[in-house]
């Protein structure tokens, strides 16, 4: 896996991107879909059901819908895909548990005839996919972490910080994320394709959340008995963040740590807007699926397949700081704007 490119890019200028041809044509009453989430409960992928089931309707494409049990099941994830190609779907929408192992079922869709398209999560390597619709991970962590970075000032050099990750498969977007933090901190990555090489000082936890507020919590609390003297925590997403809130409240220290996280959801930016959060980094997954679904519809219009972002070797869906406490030098939008445009 190679790092993403630093560049910026907005949520509108990505909408610009070209397309290049390669496949033949269909009516649009032939047109199927799916959509296969890490799971149906998270809202970041609630929301991108949403805007790919509109997206379906408008368009006359039959939209399935796929999940797995929990972020990490993978055997589900290969179970939809199976079900897709049995299907005759025409294009498939996927955010990999394991951007690793569900590669060789990838491949066998494309081998089918279909387009696949990952939102959100790259593929390892990023061109098993044929498309690659995704926030720049590693730019969100990165401006989290020189947000935090800014906002402790001197007190940065000599700060405690744990890191709230996904699961230990270490999917891309968990990686990507994690490691953007660091460079934005002034962390050193080493390895920056993986977690936990690090020797820095400050980094004094890692732990795993599966991305929900109960895993959030039981890794604060894991985190607090290695070293009670936490300042900074980075957080995978909204929910692990609320579930790191939670734990620190319980022995009362929610008001001695700055947590950071990434999403952006309607949920997190009020957590923004409240304390909870200090600043989070906003993503658009309705935009990602909706895109998506638009790209499977041209491609079985004309053969055309989406193409990425100049300079990118993904199609960037772009990311924004949402804080109520702006620090120097670090681009961001407040929570009222945040929540305008929260997962839109």
């Amino acid at each position: 896996m190679t790092k993403i490119a630093l560049l910026k890019s907005t949520v509108f200028g990505a909408a610009a991107a070209g397309l290049l041809a390669i496949s033949s044509p269909a009516s649009a009453a032939d047109v199927g879909a799916c959509l296969i989430t890490k799971t149906d409960t998270n809202p970041f992928f609630v929301k991108m059901k949403e805007g790919a089931t509109a997206k379906a309707e408008e368009l006359g494409i039959n939209l399935k819908a796929y999940a797995g049990k929990i972020d990490g099941d993978n055997e589900s994830q290969v179970a939809a895909i199976e079900s897709c190609i049995a299907d005759g779907a025409k294009g498939i929408l996927l955010v990999p548990s394991d951007s690793k192992a569900i590669v060789d079922s990838v491949k066998k869709a494309r081998d089918a005839g279909i387009l696949v398209i990952a939102l959100d999560t790259p593929l390892e390597p990023i061109d098993a996919a044929d498309a690659t619709f995704a926030t720049d991970n590693f730019k969100a962590g990165e401006l989290i972490g020189s947000w935090a970075k800014a906002t402790l000032g001197d007190a940065a050099k000599d700060a405690k910080i744990a890191y709230l990750d996904l699961n230990p498969s270490q999917p891309t977007v968990d990686v990507l994320r994690d490691q953007g933090f660091m460079s934005g901190f002034g962390i050193d990555t080493k390895d920056a394709n993986k977690i936990g090489d690090e020797d820095d000082a400050r980094n004094v936890c890692h732990d795993i959340t599966n991305g929900n507020e109960e895993g959030g919590r039981t890794a604060m609390e894991n985190c607090l008995q290695k070293d009670p003297g936490i300042n900074v925590v980075y957080t995978i997403n909204e929910p692990a963040a609320a579930g790191a809130y939670e734990a620190l409240k319980a022995v009362g220290m929610e008001s001695n740590v700055l947590i950071v996280s990434v999403d952006g959801g309607c949920p997190g930016v009020k957590n923004v807007a409240e304390g909870v959060i200090g600043a989070t980094s906003q993503q658009y997954p309705l935009l990602m699926a909706s895109m998506g679904i638009e790209a499977i519809k041209k491609f079985a219009d004309t053969g055309e397949k989406p193409a990425p972002t100049e300079g990118k070797d993904f199609f960037d869906t772009g990311a924004a700081l949402v804080t109520d406490k702006p620090a120097e030098g670090v681009e961001s939008i407040d929570t009222k704007t945040g929540t305008d445009r929260c997962w839109g």
